[in-house]
């Protein structure tokens, strides 16, 4: 009766005592949230004159749980970086460790991942030593006071998660007089020079009064010399990403605004010539590249309007046709785009002779 308990300096009711004897007394906690401090939550026992006669540190949470979403790159096969959730509550309100570990998958011992948090909360690093052409088993263990937990083990080869640096040395230049397209061109990492790896690359572009890079679409589209890379996209989207460009390091980008200053970015896909051919990590995007597009010269009082009104017919149709061609004459595509390339270049040439007649006294 003489004595009473505090949790962290509160006084606890006296209904939450109990004595079970003359010198025994206890005490139930109920409704107790998570421990925030690492040294735990204090409970004392105090005498009548509030000096303390006994006391413990309890710590209130949870176990931890397995840890998911396992993921891993190598920059360059030079390092392996793995980051993990830490499962579905993540919250344990005790100070949990996880420890990475690896090995190779038919022989060798256990290793242990020592560079933590180098990619976020969840991740380590694994600076060197690494073999080639041979798969490792990855795992995570969780522990905390209350017990251990373990990942499911996944397995990986460091070539089929490989990626690089951005393309370097992207050039965006005009295509003569059309008002249409820009030629993009780029130089390939240094790491995909090695014999192992083959790269695909991906393009995007902004006009330059979008303040955003946003997704407007994506257009499968088949990139070859000629060939003008990505479908004629609509021009009321910000932004267009052009696929499949293949493992090439040019590409020529259709359908944009005459007189217009486009930006555009470059990406890497890298793939092993000897691995399992999975889908790869694209690398972070290059830095923008500018260029704009030439203005229209179509003059827009000289000429009649009925004459104009029948070539915006027939170029139109010509668009037509050729979108036609390429989309469904599968050997002719290559044909079909050179010869439309060439009439907009004697297009252009035709407007300028006219527009020099109509000025002439």
């Amino acid at each position: 009766e003489d004595l009473y308990w505090t949790l962290n300096g509160r006084r606890l009711p006296a209904a939450s005592y109990t004595t079970l004897g003359p010198s025994t007394l206890s005490v139930a906690l109920a409704h107790l949230n998570g421990s925030r401090q690492q040294s735990g939550d204090n409970l004392v026992c105090h005498s009548r004159d509030g000096s303390i006669l006994a006391g413990s540190c309890l710590y209130v949470g949870l176990p931890p749980e397995k840890p998911v979403n396992i993921t891993c790159w190598s920059k360059n096969m030079k390092d392996l970086t793995c980051k993990w959730a830490p499962g579905t509550e993540g919250e344990t309100f005790l100070h949990t460790n996880y420890t990475l570990k690896y090995k190779l998958r038919w022989y060798g011992r256990d290793n242990t991942c020592q560079e933590y948090h180098t990619a976020g909360p969840y991740s380590c690093h694994i600076p060197k030593d690494l073999a080639l052409f041979t798969p490792y088993e990855i795992w995570v263990e969780a522990s905390n006071r209350l017990g251990v937990a373990v990942s499911d083990v996944v397995m990986l080869d460091i070539l089929d998660v490989v990626t690089t640096d951005p393309p370097s040395d992207v050039h965006v230049s005009r295509v003569g007089d059309l008002e249409d397209q820009l030629s993009v061109r780029w130089s390939s990492p240094t790491a995909l020079k090695d014999f192992f790896f083959q790269a695909k690359y991906q393009i995007q572009y902004r006009v330059e009064d979008s303040s955003e890079w946003k997704v407007g679409g994506h257009r499968r589209c088949r990139c070859g010399t000629p060939q003008p890379c990505g479908c004629r996209c609509s021009r009321v989207l910000p932004l267009q990403v052009v696929d499949d460009v293949g493992n090439q390091t040019s590409c020529r980008l259709a359908g944009l605004r005459p007189g217009t200053v486009y930006f555009v970015q470059v990406r890497c896909n890298p793939f092993s010539s000897y691995g399992s051919k999975k889908a790869g990590i694209w690398s972070d995007w290059s830095n923008p590249t500018a260029a704009s597009t030439p203005r229209s010269e179509r003059s827009a009082g000289g000429c009649d309007p009925k004459g104009g009104e029948q070539n915006t017919t027939l170029r139109r149709e010509l668009k037509q046709f050729f979108g036609w061609v390429k989309k469904h004459a599968y050997g002719c595509s290559n044909l079909g785009i050179k010869l439309y390339d060439q009439w907009r270049v004697w297009l252009q040439k035709s407007h300028k002779t006219r527009n020099q007649v109509g000025k002439e006294p």
